[in-house]
């Protein structure tokens, strides 16, 4: 049975056409690319060859040899991109029609002159049309003192592959738009727009292009400093209508034109940027690229909603199969949230202070896992789901972009990408208020975190100060957070405070120590920068002891001010600049020999030679009696059940 290849499918590709689904034969294939691997085809209408790309989600076909030389397919999802004066057709889709056939026909090497062939109206009888083009080609080739034999084309391509070996993805040549686009608005320098594709067809092959996108997220905007000097830089993600997903990112004077333009939940057209690797360690979304804008890039607002384009789009996992995640891992979650933790403040690494607030959720699977926010979350939606689960109210949560954490059993924790959305209108949160309602809430839930006291946090767990020696606790990789009731026995009230650096970076205070300069000016080092005055911060070194021995532990701001009840500056200009003795040591007296519950992060560090354990309190709250008996009926209970 003949095979009857589509008729001018290649002159027709060539002159813009990518909506029809032409049938054309693989004649060639090869493998290329230095990073990652890329297939090249050298396709036929029987008539013409043309070089094309094949986009790398294809390259299973090739790999189990779906598709291999002599095979006919059908081109579903394609473009036609310039690249070094070239035309390429890149393959986003493609099907297998016949796996192994003959080569059919003599085709040549397609050239701009046979752009004209476009024109020739066929034959109904396909191939007549063959025939007769075959003939049109042979006449104008031998005038040319052209041959069309297999030997000659073979010599042809094979000059052609060696060119496009040198072909580098990152180059984004001049992309020459087809003629036949319409109703995109204006036309500048006799140059069409370009048109819009869907992002799972970006490349780095094309020359110009445009997407239509929805804003899903918006990173706050950061700044850093390197080798290169100073910069800033902020990304956005985008979802299109097809559910393709992309990260944008911009720096320095570009942020300045784009940052207060881009408005989660608006749609946008976007063009004239370039394509990139993702870094995945820092890039969650399912794409291989990222869009890095320029200064010459476009960010259009659409002016009228396009409700074919998705607000937000969900891959949620059931709770249960958290369980089996793998540490680091990002996913979404959606779960009742059935207990919430007041805020604490964190000290991290490099200083700086945060806030961390845990909840529990629960769903159908019979799962129930913590979920730890930090920072701005711990404010805005921890008080808002406090106050709910408080009142009685048990909300629905998803969570977009959460990272799984495996230590001592799994947990979800937010990071800058993630988001949270509380009560919201969609399918599964609906099916979930379904089931608690009508008797989920009563269901048991196995946790798969690490085991708690009823309303406790992680560091809420009950230690005594002996057992922080006994239990070798802050000796491993991560820091042990613990509760201990206690009293604090003494304080030292000299150096109880170091001189800060007040300035901002972004939205967080540097709080590095200053130093006086020579014109009595305060100059921090990190910042680089002078300032007339300086602010305060704790620097206490206290003794606590409870029923079964006593520690030396450090107290930085926050827990400083919850422990004395004044502020750094205040104690120190009593003490300095009042010189008001009397006072100063009334204060410092009035929380000895006071009960407090310390939550405490310890670890072991390195001072000079020597390992030492640091005790750090993150929160001090004055005992109350009230919660402390409830904690001890609870411990009680558990005492009688085990």
């Amino acid at each position: 049975m003949p095979v009857n290849l589509t008729p001018n499918a290649i002159s027709s590709i060539n002159a813009g056409d990518v909506n029809s689904k032409p049938l054309v034969q693989v004649l060639d294939i090869k493998l290329i690319g230095n990073t990652q691997e890329r297939y090249r085809f050298l396709l036929s209408d029987s008539v013409l060859t043309q070089h094309a790309m094949l986009a790398t989600q294809l390259n299973d076909q090739i790999k189990t040899g779906r598709v291999r030389k002599g095979s006919v397919i059908q081109l579903v999802d394609y473009i036609c991109s310039t690249v070094q004066n070239r035309k390429i057709i890149v393959v986003l889709n493609m099907e297998t029609i016949i796996p192994d056939c003959e080569i059919i026909g003599n085709p040549k090497m397609f050239s701009e002159s046979d752009s004209l062939v476009k024109n020739s109206v066929p034959d109904s009888n396909p191939e007549h049309t063959v025939s007769a083009v075959n003939k049109n080609l042979n006449t104008q080739n031998s005038g040319r003192g052209m041959s069309t034999t297999n030997s000659n084309w073979s010599a042809q391509n094979s000059g052609i592959s060696n060119n496009l070996q040198s072909f580098q993805p990152t180059v984004q040549p001049p992309y020459q738009p087809p003629p036949n686009y319409k109703n995109h608005g204006a036309i500048m320098k006799n140059e069409a727009p370009a048109r819009i594709i869907p992002i799972a067809a970006l490349n780095p092959y094309q020359g110009r292009w445009a997407i239509k996108a929805r804003v899903t997220a918006k990173g706050d905007l950061r700044r850093y400093n390197n080798a290169r000097g100073d910069g800033k830089v902020f990304s956005f993600d985008l979802l299109d209508s097809d559910g393709g997903e992309i990260r944008v990112t911009c720096f320095n004077a570009v942020v300045d034109r784009f940052y207060d333009v881009i408005e989660v939940g608006k749609v946008y057209v976007i063009s004239k940027g370039s394509l990139k690797p993702a870094q995945k360690n820092f890039n969650h979304l399912k794409n291989e690229w990222e869009i890095f804008l320029e200064t010459t890039s476009t960010v259009d607002l659409c002016p009228e909603e396009d409700a074919s384009i998705p607000r937000q789009q969900f891959s949620f996992r059931p709770i249960s199969e958290i369980e089996n995640a793998e540490s680091n891992f990002i996913l979404d979650v959606i779960g009742i949230v059935i207990s919430v933790n007041p805020s604490v403040p964190i000290l991290r690494k490099n200083g700086m202070e945060t806030q961390r607030r845990t909840l529990n959720l629960k769903d159908q699977s019979g799962r129930s896992v913590e979920l730890t926010m930090w920072g701005d979350f711990c404010n805005r939606e921890g008080q808002m789901l406090q106050e709910m689960v408080d009142s009685g109210l048990f909300p629905v949560l998803a969570v977009k972009a959460g990272k799984v954490n495996d230590f001592s059993g799994k947990s979800v924790g937010t990071i800058s990408a993630t988001q949270i959305f509380i009560n919201p209108d969609f399918t599964e949160a609906c099916s979930l208020r379904d089931w608690f309602d009508q008797g989920g809430k009563n269901t048991a839930s196995q946790s798969i975190s690490r085991d708690i006291m009823p309303g406790g946090s992680k560091n809420e767990i009950r230690k005594t100060v002996a057992q922080i020696k006994d239990e070798g606790l802050g000796r491993s990789d991560k820091p042990d957070w613990i509760t201990v009731k206690a009293t604090i026995s003494f304080m030292k009230t000299d150096n109880f405070c170091y001189t800060a650096c007040p300035l901002m970076i972004g939205d967080k205070q540097c709080s590095k120590k200053v130093i006086k300069s020579g014109n009595s000016r305060w100059q921090c080092d990190r910042c680089n920068q002078e300032f007339e005055e300086c602010d305060y911060r704790y620097l206490l070194q206290a003794q606590v002891q409870d029923h079964t021995g006593l520690t030396w532990v450090t107290a930085f701001q926050e827990s400083g001010e919850e422990i004395l009840g004044c502020s750094a500056k205040e104690l120190y200009f009593l003490k300095y600049e009042e010189q008001d003795e009397e006072r100063f040591s009334e204060i410092i007296r009035s929380c000895l020999f006071s009960q407090f519950l310390f939550r405490l992060k310890i670890k072991e560090e390195m001072y000079g030679d020597e390992q030492r354990v640091k005790i750090t309190v993150v929160k001090a709250e004055k005992m109350n009696y009230s919660a402390e008996t409830g904690y001890m009926l609870d411990s009680i209970s558990q005492l009688r059940f085990h």
